[in-house]
């Protein structure tokens, strides 16, 4: 069995996406973000400072106190003790009144940065192309948004109040010991930077740790989602059993490194507070020794401890709190590494609005790679005249949805050109691009909402009327109108209320609602039966004149009629034309078409 490393010594794992360097740009980041609302943030230094300067006044007000107690039975200033007390519990007052407020202005602060993080990073996925989904779970990414930014969300609300705090606490009750006794405050010059170096040694080990942690938890909530998603299938193939091993190493391993993280993490705390006592017990000897030189008297010996404690006390919640900020740091470096991915390619700076497109779309020599080597599409040429249907067809794996994403320029090819109405794609924005083609695919995708705003999803000045007719053509308005509010009916979130022939049937239409002039079928019958999908085709014929449609098919018998078949093999088409001129060429069509009669 392999040793293990030992996480606190340089020999550790190293971290993902950097070091420290990585830690202060993040911290700087989060700056930025907290920056945005510096009025508030000004009111909650003001908060701070108030409140932290008027408790520090106590222990003054009480070396006063006892100042007033001189030896012998019933030698007490009462009058002082109780003039002094009064002043301590109002300050007290102050002081617990301005830190409520600090504590709702920072909750304020963390909320709208929170609001503004989680924006930006919706805004970002939207942004990003479609090859980062292909290769990042969903369950990662849904974590970054939720679980990450809730972490950063609690440090900021909490953690950072407290760090306010320390830094003025620590600050004011130096001030006062040094007034009070600089020769004792000497103490503190030992104390102080074994704290210190104790700290950074640890957290410089832990900080991989907590990274790890926050990878795991990501790659847990991903295999989650995946298992949840497929839990038809997984039970079909009776593989319960093999599926809760799996989790159970995922959940190992996440739950491993949450302890690892937690654990090393949490040695800072008793560390720092052990040397803390060590401070007191030492102010303790030398403060009674000056004592008895006439150096000190009880009242400042007693202030002076309680200033102590005001010192090492917030110093020590800072090292317990160490934890947390790594954790959060992780979390906002995860976080920031997905706002760092790079964006959708630009458009070409004097690219073009697609207006009024005829619908003609020519391939030249296309090669593609998903990734550098390994080559998808091979010198691949065709050409789709308008208003033609074009029928892809071919064995799994052949390249035909690859050819759809490059079509819809979700990807680019690696060499060649496609070109719509002549034009280079890449003449064109994106958007006006799209716009111009209407999709529907094997793998329906329903939101929550009613089912007419589900079909008028990609026009929004669509009338009833026109969602109706688009409904009757995709023989689902009969369907719809029995629903108990009709096209009213809310859908739940994915359709899962309906059949997913149904929900088929209602992405057909609401593609045929699309005023496109190329229309994109991926497998989109593949869950009605053949009598319905027949009916369809010709509505849809009849719907599309002039239009561009390219379909995706393996039950050959729907794409009888097509103007074009391309037949794909290995990223090639090998065979194009009519059904009835690559039955007689008797090729690899043929003997596609005669295996599904056999």
């Amino acid at each position: 069995m392999p040793r293990q490393s030992n996480p606190l010594r340089p020999g550790g794992q190293i971290p993902e996406g950097g070091g420290r360097r990585y830690s202060m740009g993040t911290c700087i980041r989060l700056g930025k973000y907290i920056l945005q609302y510096k009025w508030l943030m000004l009111l909650a230094l003001i908060c701070t400072l108030g409140s932290n300067l008027f408790a520090l006044v106590g222990p003054m007000l009480t070396g006063y106190c006892i100042g007033a107690i001189e030896p012998g039975p019933g030698r007490v200033d009462f009058h002082t003790v109780f003039y002094y007390a009064a002043w301590m519990a109002g300050f007290y007052v102050l002081s617990a009144a301005m830190s409520y407020g600090l504590q709702v202005l920072m909750i304020t602060v963390s909320r709208k940065v929170v609001y503004r993080m989680r924006q930006d990073v919706f805004e970002k996925l939207l942004s990003l192309p479609v090859g980062y989904f292909d290769v990042h779970q969903t369950g990662d990414i849904i974590s970054r948004i939720s679980y990450d930014i809730d972490t950063v969300n609690a440090s900021l609300s909490n953690d950072a109040v407290q760090l306010l705090t320390t830094v003025i606490t620590v600050a004011g009750a130096l001030a006062m010991m040094v007034v009070i006794s600089p020769r004792l405050v000497l103490v503190f010059a030992f104390t102080v930077p074994l704290s210190v170096l104790l700290t950074r040694y640890i957290t410089g080990r832990t900080r991989p740790l907590f990274r790890k942690r926050s990878a795991k938890l990501g790659e847990l909530n991903g295999f989650v989602e995946e298992m949840i998603t497929g839990q038809k299938t997984l039970k079909a193939y009776e593989r319960e059993e093999y599926t809760i091993g799996r989790f159970d190493g995922k959940n190992r391993e996440a739950v491993d490194a949450y302890y690892r993280a937690e654990y090393y993490g949490s040695i800072t705390g008793p560390a720092v507070n052990f040397i803390n006592n060590l401070s007191l017990s030492l102010i303790s000897v030398f403060g009674a020794l000056l004592y008895l030189a006439g150096s000190m008297s009880i009242g400042d010996i007693s202030s002076f401890v309680l200033y102590s404690r005001k010192f090492s006390g917030p110093i020590n919640e800072a090292a317990n709190i160490i934890s947390e900020l790594q954790s959060a740091l992780a979390a906002a470096e995860r976080v920031f590494r997905l706002l760092d991915e790079e964006p959708e390619r630009a458009d070409a700076p004097n690219a073009r609005e697609l207006a009024c497109a005829r619908g003609q779309v020519e391939v030249r020599h296309v090669d593609f790679a998903y990734e550098k080597g390994k080559t998808i599409l091979h010198d691949l040429s065709f050409l789709a005249q308008p208003g033609r249907l074009i029928a892809i067809v071919g064995p799994t794996g052949a390249g035909k949805t690859t050819l759809i994403n490059l079509l819809m320029r979700f990807y680019d090819p690696s060499a060649g050109e496609i070109l719509v109405d002549g034009e280079p794609a890449e003449s064109f924005t994106r958007r006006s691009l799209r716009k111009a083609y209407a999709m529907v695919l094997q793998d329906t995708w329903l939101f929550h909402g009613t089912v007419y705003e589900n079909l008028a999803y990609g026009k929004e000045d669509a009338t009833l009327q026109e969602v109706e007719a688009a409904a009757k053509a995709a023989h689902i308005h009969s369907f719809i109108r029995r629903l108990p509010q009709g096209y009213d009916t809310l859908l739940t979130d994915e359709g899962t209320n309906i059949s997913k022939g149904q929900k088929q049937l209602l992405t057909i239409a609401r593609a045929m609602l699309l005023d496109a002039r190329m229309l994109i079928l991926d497998e989109a019958t593949s869950n009605v039966d053949t009598r319905t999908e027949r009916e369809i085709q010709r509505a849809m014929r009849k719907l599309m004149e002039d239009k561009t449609c390219f379909v995706i098919a393996h039950r050959l018998s729907t794409i009888e009629n097509a103007d074009l078949i391309l037949v794909v093999n290995d990223g090639e088409v090998v065979e194009q034309g009519t059904h009835a001129q690559l039955m007689e060429k008797g090729g690899m069509y043929r003997r596609l078409y005669n295996a599904q009669f056999e």
